[in-house]
């Protein structure tokens, strides 16, 4: 059944909008007479009369746009929209409300529009007879290779409340570590712009009022002081090159990291840098860890299991090694042997599995495997964010330091020659 969004009066004569399930605009209409509500607009309505083959006219396309900025603007969706609407999914279908009804129900209770468009047409496709697996993988780019087919193996193994109650406690995992770095990175990265910012303004407005007094002097200015006027110059004639150069620069270097020659020697340095190198290996890792972990335990096949974890893995090295080991599990080998080999995985890793391997107890093994290393990353997080602070505080000051030393100096030294 399509959801549409809609424009009208309430009983008050104030203008409201919003999103209600309905077989046709004319149902629409008749459902809002009942709350009260005069309709006056249909904006747009859910994809699944596209997806029948029906086609819209003008008007309607001009909506559907209308409806698409709507969207634009009101958010997208986020892993923490996925972790809530499983959790709510699951809980619905292990108190035995039918599938049909729970996703009926999440319509209903989805607050983001485009969320609420995506599962009434999930919803209206399991109706049909699709599992909803299938219905799912429609909409993969927003649930991930990793959701649909972890849906699929809970339909097969008719276990699906427990599936997706793992699911969700996967992806609440994913989103609070992911949580944690940006807030870490984010106090740094602000400091940086705003000290940057900062220093070009002193370096274009008030440096050079300030040094055209040393224009009468007759004494030889100190080294520091002429760095500090050259700078000042500099920045000052070149302004509208510099910056144009250093954002194109900077777009052409993230282009070249991200296309798929540079992908890889951006993922090798980020491996061997110093400090955070290391943490970049344990976030990896342990998404790694946790993914194959959930994954099997779920019933998914160990060959489909580690195609889904590679692709998973944002670091396009480890990725490698993962397919490595998948294609040596192929052949006969164990998962523990091609991880020793690569030598990107460290020996707790591969300890473990092979342990686990042996003992029946890979799942519990990864899982293991995945908490260590969280907890490593949390501990570093910690530091790191203890350790960045003075650090900043530190830069920033030598650079004030500095400027204030090169302007100082040659008046110091004027007012030494006078007496």
């Amino acid at each position: 059944m399509p959801v549409f969004e809609y424009k009208g009066l309430n009983q008050a004569g104030k203008p409201i909008r919003g999103m209600l399930e309905a077989d046709s605009a004319k149902n629409l209409r008749t459902q809002l007479r009942k709350d009260g509500i005069f309709l006056t607009e249909v904006v747009g309505q859910a994809e699944g009369n596209r997806r029948n083959g029906v086609r819209k006219g003008a008007g309607a396309a001009h909506a559907d746009r209308e409806l698409d900025l709507g969207k634009m603007a009101r958010g997208r969706i986020t892993t923490d929209d996925i972790a809530i609407t499983t959790r709510q999914l699951a809980t619905l279908l292990g108190a035995g409300v039918t599938l049909v009804e729970s996703l009926t129900a999440l319509v209903e209770q989805v607050e983001k529009e485009r969320l609420k468009r995506i599962i009434s047409d999930v919803k209206q496709r399991v109706n049909e007879g699709a599992s909803l697996g299938d219905a799912l993988s429609v909409h993969q780019k927003v649930f991930g290779s990793l959701y649909v087919n972890m849906v699929r193996s809970g339909e097969h193994s008719g276990a699906l409340d427990a599936v997706l109650l793992r699911l969700a406690d996967f992806t609440e995992s994913q989103a609070r570590l992911r949580q944690k770095l940006i807030g870490t990175m984010l106090y740094p990265a602000i400091m940086l712009l705003v000290g940057a910012g900062i220093l070009v303004l002193m370096m274009v407005v008030v440096v050079p009022k300030i040094t055209k007094i040393f224009d009468t002097m007759k004494a030889t200015l100190p080294f520091t002081t002429r760095a500090l006027i050259w700078t000042s110059n500099f920045l000052q004639d070149w302004w509208f090159i510099i910056f144009p150069v250093v954002t194109v620069g900077l777009m052409g270097a993230t282009a070249w990291f991200r296309s798929p020659k540079g992908k890889p020697v951006w993922d090798r340095f980020a491996l061997k840098a110093p400090i955070f190198g290391s943490l970049v290996r344990l976030l990896a890792i342990s998404r790694f860890a946790r993914t194959l972990a959930t994954l099997l335990k779920s019933g998914v096949p160990l060959l489909v299991a580690m195609d889904i974890t590679k692709a998973v893995m944002t670091n396009s090295v480890l990725a490698e090694v993962v397919e490595k080991s998948r294609d040596a599990i192929r052949e006969g080998e164990s998962i523990a042997t091609p991880l020793k080999r690569s030598g990107q995985f460290p020996p707790l890793v591969y300890h473990m599995v092979a342990i686990g391997e042996r003992s029946g107890q890979l799942e519990d093994m990864l899982l293991s495997v995945a908490d260590s290393y969280e907890n490593q990353v949390n501990v570093r997080i910690g530091a790191l964010t203890s350790l960045l602070e003075p650090i900043l505080i530190v830069v920033m000051g030598a650079v004030i330091a500095f400027v204030a030393f090169s302007i100082l100096m040659p008046i110091l030294q004027v007012n030494s020659a006078i007496r």
